[in-house]
């Protein structure tokens, strides 16, 4: 069902804490067959459109409480995985990534999507279309990882997965932040 670059070491856990895969997979939507980070990002947006998630001060305790989990969850999980990728990611780290990475971020992993995309939506107005934009922002900015965001990548014990997804966030953020007072000006009643 899932293709993969390189599987697990044969060394490294077999089965993480299921409270670990729960978090890292985004409660399973990790081990979707395909576009995971696309549906990680999905599942962030959703959590969003709960009333009151969307608030500055709850927003930014979930993102905070997700970085804190996610980082030892998606750690445990890349240990059971390895590189294991979807053939879409897979495609899409050559097109846009260049070399392969040392340290491992499986497909199955999306805490690291999910807390990105609530990075690209906090401080921005709460608004449907504002919202959609910056799901579309933060899967390109996650997907091309401009610098310092593939260095990032770079850290151990699940840091470089959460990290570089941060600052793909951070990206997004400030491009949508630069887009609003253009939109308000052009698309009347949008937001």
């Amino acid at each position: 069902m899932r293709a993969s670059e390189n599987g697990p070491d044969p060394g490294l856990a077999a089965h993480p804490p299921l409270a670990a895969r729960v978090i890292a997979t985004g409660f399973f939507v990790g081990y979707l067959p395909w576009a995971t980070g696309t549906f990680g990002s999905l599942l962030a947006l959703m959590i969003c459109m709960i009333p009151g998630v969307h608030d500055p001060v709850v927003l930014g305790v979930l993102l905070v409480i997700g970085l804190l989990v996610g980082v030892p969850s998606a750690a445990a999980v890349a240990r059971a995985e390895g590189h294991r990728i979807t053939p879409v990611a897979a495609a899409a780290k050559a097109a846009f990534q260049g070399s392969s990475h040392s340290t491992p971020d499986p497909s199955s992993v999306v805490i690291d999507e999910i807390v990105g995309m609530w990075v690209t939506l906090l401080f921005v107005p709460h608004s449907i279309f504002l919202m959609v934009i910056g799901f579309f922002l933060f899967r390109v900015m996650d997907i091309i990882k401009p610098q310092p965001a593939r260095y990032l990548e770079k850290f151990p014990h699940g840091w470089g997965i959460m990290l570089d997804d941060v600052a793909a966030g951070i990206y997004a953020n400030i491009l949508l932040q630069l887009l609003i007072p253009l939109l308000r000006s052009t698309v009347a009643g949008a937001f």
